[in-house]
């Protein structure tokens, strides 16, 4: 398969990209190597991989990547951090949604057969205690980003309805895992951590996320492009919210670390309380299911920025301490 992955340098992009080259798919890789892409999260598969720096944005670039031989475009390429979208929203709305108008005009200039966009469970805003939100919730943001995420999402199913673009739109909760930049809750309170440094959890730590493991995420969307149909959106979850509390506990026993480097911060402002998804739709008619654990993940992921403290400190240079500083004196959060 020949695929399009944009946003393919960061996070779970990249993950992805490990993944397909691995599977023998030829990859173009288009991604405009901001604060959380680096090349260095593709090391190793860099010869599998044809390399694009650009801005999705940019419709020369995304005209000239987004060819008829191109079998699926895989869309990673945005701004996801929250507190980076309540401090300025103008980046967010720009490349998350005018971004995404751009490639799909150029999808549907191209013929490419199939879109995925890679969506967020923020969209849907706080779930209640004790229930679970499915595809058919309405959507309610509670920040600039989700909300950000939540016209993308809509602006692709116009495209399905008005033009029958082949979009797909998969929402995912909270990823975890290799090469995840150290401003989110995991990778961030790890590196400090490990260097003995206060963690500073937002308000009374109870708000509850759904955590993934980004492999499983990246064998949903696997999936998504094999069995998905256009025009539908997939949950993509565990299923099993638990606290941020609970969360750095496990991080801190894992590393062997006390509880007492916890320390708690002034709330997050619009902070929503809970996130918790169905996954019933992905696991019917993709025939998904999770395969790690929070246990076996924590673990693995653990291990792994123990074993690559050169690349965490490759990528926290100058812009990660003025971030840091900017928004809470010394240190970030989730």
């Amino acid at each position: 398969m020949m695929l399009l992955v944009t946003g393919g340098a960061g996070f779970i992009g990249s993950n992805f990209v490990r993944r397909r080259a691995l599977a023998g798919d030829r990859i173009t890789v288009l991604d405009a190597l901001t604060y959380a892409g680096h090349m260095e999260n593709l090391s190793g598969i860099t010869d599998s991989v044809t390399f694009v720096k650009g801005d999705i944005c940019d419709a020369k670039v995304a005209g000239e990547v987004v060819t008829k031989d191109v079998d699926a475009v895989v869309n990673f390429a945005a701004e996801s951090h929250v507190d980076r979208s309540i401090m300025g929203a103008s980046e967010f709305i720009r490349t998350n949604v005018a971004g995404v108008q751009v490639l799909l005009d150029a999808v549907r200039e191209s013929g490419c057969p199939r879109f995925i966009q890679v969506s967020t469970d923020e969209v849907y805003g706080s779930t209640p205690q004790g229930e679970f939100f499915d595809e058919s919730t309405p959507l309610a943001p509670s920040n600039p980003y989700a909300a950000s995420k939540a016209g993308a999402d809509l602006l692709a199913l116009s495209y399905f309805r008005t033009h029958n673009t082949p979009v797909m739109i998969t929402r995912c909760t909270n990823n975890y895992g290799p090469w995840q930049y150290p401003e989110k809750l995991i990778p961030l309170f790890l590196l400090r951590a490990m260097k003995d440094e206060e963690l500073p959890l937002y308000g009374d730590g109870l708000n509850e996320r759904d955590w993934i493991h980004v492999d499983d995420h990246c064998s949903a969307l696997d999936a998504a492009l094999s069995r998905g149909e256009p025009g539908q959106v997939y949950n993509i979850c565990q299923g099993s919210p638990v606290s941020n509390r609970e969360i750095v506990a496990r991080l801190l026993k894992a590393l062997g670390k006390p509880e007492s480097l916890i320390g708690h911060v002034a709330d997050r402002p619009g902070h929503d309380r809970r996130y918790a998804l169905r996954a019933d739709k992905a696991r019917q008619k993709l025939g998904w299911e999770p395969e790690v654990n929070i246990e076996d993940g924590i673990a693995r992921t653990v291990e792994w920025y123990r074993s690559n403290v050169d690349w965490l400190q490759s990528v926290t240079d100058y812009r990660f301490a003025e971030h840091c500083t900017a928004l809470y004196g010394d240190c970030g959060s989730e």
